[in-house]
């Protein structure tokens, strides 16, 4: 009888084992940070979970196959990084879910000074889902500005700003309050760009003052308080399965045009 063969993408193993989800997991390797049974991975590398010996950044991996899957919604409040450690000792959000009994990664990033909804868990394929560039997840944030917007900035914040060296994809922007030295505004974004809301401001002559995230595709932060953590219900998981069906159909639309 033919031995079946049990090899898989070693990015996902990476991201099924917990340590960072499969996009972070192809840069790692990318890097030459991944070894696989001491010869160094490339991408499109396959390997057996159960046989061979997975490591990353000098660190073994294993994985669990019975493990539970967490899928935690986390308040980050500002002044946290978003990573699980840092060399410089900086605060970091692995501090505020450090009762869970696994090895959780974030899914997507918030910088330093921003807040609100971050999803954590240990599942990989969870986090491709959402944080893939292919994706489109919506992501809503509510934006303190500096001065008053015009018109004039609220539309090209709407077509798309050069960030760069590259256009960015049009945005959903609603002002939501609107004074004599500052504006709040609400803005839906389909991609997730390094800084990019900061960055698009800056190039219309706006300061931000705060950045919260309080969306991602239908999941809601909701009164959730800062620094605190609540795992996601069934209802919220379905949804957001039902969301990115919704996606991938209008994509594939899309395509056929």
């Amino acid at each position: 009888m033919m031995e079946k063969d049990n090899k898989i993408r070693i990015q996902k193993i990476i991201a099924d084992a917990g340590v960072c989800s499969r996009r972070k997991a192809e840069e790692l390797i990318e890097k030459g940070a991944v070894t696989v049974n001491g010869k160094r991975a490339k991408l499109g590398d396959k390997a057996d979970p159960d046989k061979d010996k997975i490591n990353v950044a000098g660190r073994d991996i294993s994985v669990r196959r019975d493990a539970k899957k967490y899928y935690i919604m986390l308040h980050k409040p500002r002044g946290f990084i978003t990573t699980m450690n840092d060399e410089g000792g900086r605060k970091c959000v692995a501090e505020l879910v450090d009762d869970i009994p696994a090895r959780l990664f974030p899914v997507g990033r918030l910088d330093r000074e921003s807040e609100g909804l971050l999803l954590m868990t240990n599942d990989g394929n969870f986090a491709n889902m959402i944080s893939h560039p292919s994706t489109h997840f919506a992501k809503t944030y509510r934006v303190t500005v500096h001065p008053r917007i015009t018109e004039d900035q609220l539309t090209k914040l709407t077509t798309g700003i050069v960030i760069e060296g590259r256009m960015s994809m049009p945005a959903s922007v609603r002002v939501l309050k609107s004074e004599q030295s500052r504006t709040v505004l609400e803005i839906v974004l389909e991609e997730g760009r390094n800084r990019q809301i900061r960055k698009m401001c800056e190039a219309v002559g706006l300061e931000t003052a705060r950045l919260k995230r309080i969306a991602i595709g239908p999941i809601k932060l909701g009164m959730l308080q800062p620094g605190k953590w609540r795992e996601l219900k069934p209802d919220e998981l379905r949804s957001i399965n039902a969301y990115h069906k919704k996606l991938e159909s209008v994509r594939s639309q899309t395509s056929k045009k």
